[in-house]
């Protein structure tokens, strides 16, 4: 018989990250990770930090961060929200904005956390289904709901929409929170921050992980009305006012202060990506269109799962997902230059 005090634990399945590994001369390109190191600023940052303050609590408001988004936005400082990662602050948009009972809408194919914070806060949901062509259809979100979660660019297909879109889906929803998770938004999407002042009930949420390169320091972002952003931090001060350590306030200050830096890794990742995904076509793959750092592809004349494991035995890492709609595709995030000439080379060798 099972105890009675287990009967009682939560019962959850968990998000799954990208496998990790630390073989020697892996290619790693199955977490949209960027290949490139962060600002030197970065680093300045790091060297010149006073680590007998981390003795100390951090600053709970980030106030340094916060300016430079702030500034870098050019929105108000009481508009932005930083959390420990983009998934704790999506976590506690979470636990914030849908608490009404109705269920929230989310596509079926998209970030696999979206489902997990649901089980985890009971919170009711629906997926609704994309086309076949892996594109959302506005008209599907023109109903009652408990809120929207729209990743744009969607993962794991790397497909964007415009404005024109994303002021259809928040002109159908003005009576429930809309968040627009703009994770990849820097390699190629269109950022709806210019819709804030418009529309109350609208969340940004973006990540330093992808495009700035700082996916180890776990910094995440949401921008939206003083309203929004009070109720978050309401919600993130009622079980830690710490979500942010002073070693990533100080250096995600630094990456944001360096824009230079960040949009040329930015073009250098969106060139690359641009140059292997015509040279995935000429292999036979189809390719999704992409503005992530990252490629949705399948093979018409080779099973996924059987590149995955081909790749993986070349010490490869790619994405597999081994779910409905989507099982016969691979994700294959952007790396270097040469990495990505290893990736052609072998994929290559195994298609003949």
């Amino acid at each position: 018989m099972t105890p009675l005090w287990q009967e009682k634990l939560r019962k959850i399945t968990p998000y799954v990250p990208g496998e990790q590994s630390s073989n020697p001369g892996l290619i790693k390109l199955n977490a949209n990770e960027n290949p490139y190191p962060p600002s030197p600023r970065v680093r300045e940052a790091l060297q010149g930090l006073d680590t007998g303050a981390l003795r100390l609590y951090p600053d709970a408001n980030a106030s340094r961060l916060r300016g430079a988004l702030s500034s870098y936005y050019g929105v108000k400082p009481t508009q932005v929200f930083m959390g420990n990662g983009s998934d704790d602050v999506l976590a506690l948009a979470f636990q914030s904005f849908f608490c009404s009972g109705q269920p929230i809408l989310f596509p079926d194919i998209t970030y696999s956390f979206y489902p997990v914070w649901c089980g985890l806060f009971r919170t009711p949901y629906e997926t609704v289904p994309l086309d076949g062509n892996f594109r959302v259809n506005p008209r599907d979100y023109d109903r009652p709901s408990g809120g929207v979660v729209l990743p744009n660019p969607n993962a794991p297909t790397g497909i964007s929409e415009g404005r024109a879109f994303i002021e259809d889906i928040l002109s159908h929803n003005q009576d429930c929170v809309v968040i627009i998770d703009e994770a990849y938004v820097d390699f190629g999407g269109w950022s709806c921050v210019p819709l804030l002042e418009q529309y109350e009930n609208l969340l940004i949420v973006q990540t330093f992980s992808k495009s700035r390169s700082l996916a180890g320091l776990r910094i995440g972002v949401a921008l939206g009305s003083e309203t929004l952003i009070a109720t978050l931090e309401a919600v993130k001060n009622s079980y830690n006012s710490y979500t942010m350590d002073a070693v990533s306030i100080e250096a995600g200050a630094a990456a944001v202060e360096d824009d230079a830096y960040f949009r040329e890794t930015c073009r250098k990742v969106i060139g690359t990506r641009e140059r292997c995904a015509a040279a995935l076509r000429g292999l036979g793959f189809t390719v999704c269109p992409s503005d992530s750092n990252f490629l949705f592809v399948t093979h018409p004349a080779a099973r996924a799962r059987d590149i995955f494991e081909a790749m993986r035995a070349q010490n490869i890492f790619i994405r597999h997902f081994n779910l409905p709609r989507i099982d016969n595709y691979l994700r294959i995030t952007i790396g270097t230059e040469t990495e990505m000439d290893k990736l052609l080379s072998a994929l290559a060798g195994y298609l003949g």
